[in-house]
């Protein structure tokens, strides 16, 4: 299972690095991912200690993520210097890959609600014509016409099925 370290247990990792120790000794002492354990090092050395606090939070364009995941397939950089380069973490690279690899896009998904539908109620305006007032009627009119044709067959539905079951239908 995955679990998230903080800045101290990132920089006592680098720090025991930076003494000498191997990198696969620290990592099998404190079970942790050998590129994982690199990539903060790598950080550490090009950032200082803010390059251990973790990346920015700038949100890049399709067009940005494409030369991203070009550089990688193409020219042959490895994840650690995209990731040094960009300061990006390498699952974000790998997802970008992954989107790339499966034909979808890596436009930014829109956050927040979605817009209303027309059939939703409509905010007041300030003054409509003769003609909106009559479109906005009709609107509303084939939405109260759909829902009494919902109602309708909903009703016979019922009716047919206690007719089924042999059962007398019911006055409500």
């Amino acid at each position: 299972m995955y679990r998230h370290h903080n800045f101290e247990e990132r920089l006592n990792v680098v720090r025991r690095i930076l003494c000498g120790e191997p990198i696969k000794l620290v990592c099998r002492s404190l079970s942790l991912d050998e590129n994982l354990v690199r990539q903060w090092y790598l950080r550490y050395k090009k950032y200082g200690e803010e390059g251990l606090r973790g990346t920015r939070s700038y949100h890049y364009s399709a067009k940005e993520k494409a030369m991203i995941v070009k550089e990688y397939a193409e020219k042959g950089i490895t994840l650690h210097e995209i990731c040094l380069r960009y300061n990006l973490n390498r699952s974000t690279i790998k997802c970008w890959i992954k989107k790339v690899r499966k034909g979808l896009s890596l436009e930014n998904k829109q956050r927040g609600r979605p817009p209303k539908t027309p059939m939703a109620r409509p905010k007041k305006k300030k003054t409509q014509t003769e003609l909106e007032k009559l479109q906005a009627e009709n609107l509303r009119l084939r939405a109260e016409n759909a829902l009494l044709k919902k109602v309708k067959a909903l009703v016979e539905e019922q009716e047919a099925r206690a007719r089924h079951n042999g059962q007398k239908p019911s006055m409500d």
